[in-house]
C-alpha cells in the first residue's frame, strides 16, 4: 500500500500561490501612501516563504477528518494559509524577543530592517533600534492580515463562524505562550513544569491540536471528533516543541537556519535544560551558570553546556518523554471517530515527521 504524502507539493505550492496573490493585493493597497511601504510588504513576502506548512496541512487533514469535501479545496487551503500568517507574525515578534540573527538561514527582520537603514546611510536614528520597531510592527501587520485572509477564503460566514473559536484560540494562546516565554526567561526559572507549561502554549496548541480543530470545525465536525483531535494533537505539539528545543542544542546550522547554540546563548527555559539543571552536579551546575544565557560565550562554551545537558541524561530523558508522548498521541488517533480512512492514514505520517526530523 503506498504512503499518503501529508504535505503534497500541490498543499505547499496552493498555500505559496495563496499568500503571494494576498501580497500582491496588499502591495497595490498600501502602493499610493508612500514608495517606503515597499520594504515592510517586501519583508512580509520573505516572512512568509517557505517553511515546512505544518500548520496548513493540519488543517486540511482535520477538515478531511471531519469529512470535508474535497472539492472545497480552494477554500481550505486559503482558511489554512492564514495560519500561516498569524505563524510569520510570531516568527517575527521572536526573533525580536530572542535578539536572533537569523531565520531559515536568512537574515531575521529585525537585523534585515537595520542593515537597509545602514546602506541608506541617511538615518539619523540608530539602526538597531529601527529594525527592532519595524519588525514589530511587521508582525504586527501580518497578524492583522491573517483575520482578512480568513474571510476571503470562500467559506460562507456561517462557516466561518465555526472554525473562527479555534482560529482565535490560536492566536490568543500562542502570544500567551510567548508571554510565559518571555516570563520564564526574565525572572530565571528553570522547573519542569513551567518549561512544558510554556511547550503547550507557545507550540503545541498553535502547532497541531487548534489547526486541527480549526479545519474540522469548518467542516461542521461533531464535538467528539473535535475533542479526540484534541488528544491527538496536544500531546504531539508538545513533542514536536520537545524536538525542536533538542534541534535549538544540538541541530546542525546547515539543516536548522540557526547558529548552532543559538538556544543556549539566548537562555531558552526548555525542558531539556530544566532537566539539566536539576540534575547537574556543583561541578556541572557552575558550568551552565558560566555559560548558559551568554550572549557572548564562544564555540567551546556551547560544546560545555552540551555536554553537561548529555552527561546529566537530560536528553535521554526529554527522548524518553517524546516517545511517549508520541505513542500517546497515536494511541489518541487510532481512537479518533475519523470519517475519511485516507486522514487518519495523513496523520499516522505527519505524527512521524514532526517528532523524527533534523530541522
Amino acid at each position: 500500500m503506498t504512503e499518503i504524502e501529508p504535505i503534497p507539493a500541490e498543499l505547499t505550492d496552493a498555500v505559496a500561490e495563496i499568500l503571494d496573490s494576498f501580497i500582491d493585493d496588499k502591495q497595490r493597497q498600501l502602493a499610493p501612501i508612500g514608495a517606503e511601504l515597499y520594504q515592510l510588504v517586501d519583508a512580509a513576502r520573505r516572512a512568509v516563504h517557505g517553511g515546512k506548512r505544518l500548520r496548513p496541512a493540519f488543517a486540511y487533514w482535520g477538515w478531511r477528518a471531519a469529512g470535508g469535501p474535497v472539492d472545497a479545496t480552494q477554500e481550505i487551503i486559503t482558511a489554512a494559509a492564514a495560519i500561516e500568517l498569524v505563524h510569520a507574525s510570531a516568527l517575527a515578534h521572536d526573533d525580536v524577543m530572542d535578539d536572533s540573527d537569523t531565520r531559515r538561514g536568512q537574515p531575521a527582520a529585525h537585523r534585515a530592517f537595520s542593515k537597509r537603514l545602514r546602506l541608506a546611510e541617511t538615518a539619523r536614528v540608530d539602526a538597531e533600534r529601527f529594525g527592532r520597531s519595524a519588525a514589530i510592527l511587521l508582525g504586527d501587520l501580518l497578524l492583522s492580515w491573517s483575520d482578512e485572509l480568513l474571510g476571503r477564503s470562500g467559506f460562507k460566514p456561517k462557516v466561518i463562524v465555526r472554525g473562527r473559536v479555534y482560529f482565535d484560540l490560536l492566536r490568543t494562546e500562542v502570544v500567551a505562550g510567548q508571554f510565559l516565554d518571555v516570563l520564564a526567561q526574565a525572572g530565571g526559572t528553570t522547573s519542569a513544569s513551567e518549561a512544558l507549561r510554556v511547550v503547550r502554549y507557545k507550540s503545541a496548541k498553535y502547532t497541531v491540536e487548534r489547526p486541527l480543530q480549526f479545519g474540522a470545525a469548518l467542516a461542521n465536525a461533531e464535538p467528539p471528533l473535535l475533542a479526540a483531535l484534541s488528544s491527538y494533537g496536544v500531546p504531539l505539539g508538545e513533542a514536536f516543541q520537545l524536538r525542536d528545543d533538542v534541534l535549538g542544542v544540538f541541530g546542525e546550522p546547515r539543516l536548522t537556519g540557526k547558529p548552532s547554540g543559538d538556544d543556549i546563548r539566548e537562555g531558552k527555559r526548555t525542558l531539556l535544560v530544566a532537566r539539566a539543571f536539576a540534575k547537574s552536579s556543583s561541578r556541572q551546575r557552575a558550568v551552565l551558570d558560566r555559560s548558559f544565557a551568554r550572549a557572548e560565550i564562544d564555540a567551546a562554551g556551547v560544546a560545555a553546556v552540551q555536554q553537561v545537558i548529555r552527561d546529566t541524561g537530560a536528553l535521554e530523558a526529554v527522548e524518553t518523554v517524546i516517545t511517549e508522548l508520541t505513542a500517546a498521541s497515536l494511541a489518541a488517533l487510532e481512537r479518533a471517530p475519523i470519517v475519511d480512512g485516507d486522514a487518519r492514514a495523513a496523520l499516522r505520517v505527519l505524527t512521524d515527521r514532526v517528532t523524527n526530523r533534523s530541522l
